[in-house]
């Protein structure tokens, strides 16, 4: 269950401007050991990060000039769904890009992708 409540906050100075953010956590770990939250909360946005950097590798997203209403939103949620179904699929010996060009052109790969157990 919950044990701790944390508040992280991140100062960044590119020349001149300072920014602040908080980011707040819960856990359930002790909130005691603010060490070892704070690592957690590195590891969380190293995961993040990384995350970032897969689709917008596979999907070119930074250059996505999707802007209306929600579709922005929405795109990002179908595109983590797409890159969960690309990841999952050990049928073929290909790079995530790879499989995901393969699944425009090949219906049946395709069709595989959608509707393979994972």
């Amino acid at each position: 269950g919950l044990a701790s409540v944390a508040c992280v906050e991140r100062r960044r100075q590119i020349g001149d401007r300072t920014t602040t953010t908080r980011h707040y956590y819960i856990s359930s770990q002790s909130g005691r050991d603010a060490a070892r939250l704070q690592h957690m909360s590195r590891g969380h946005w190293g995961v993040e990060n990384q995350l970032h950097w897969c689709i917008d590798v596979v999907f070119s997203e930074d250059q996505s000039r999707i802007r209306k209403g929600h579709a922005d939103e929405n795109y990002v949620r179908l595109s983590h769904i797409a890159l969960g179904l690309l990841k999952a699929d050990t049928t073929r010996q290909a790079s995530i890009r790879q499989k995901r060009k393969l699944g425009g052109w090949d219906h049946d790969f395709l069709l595989h992708l959608i509707t393979q157990k994972t």
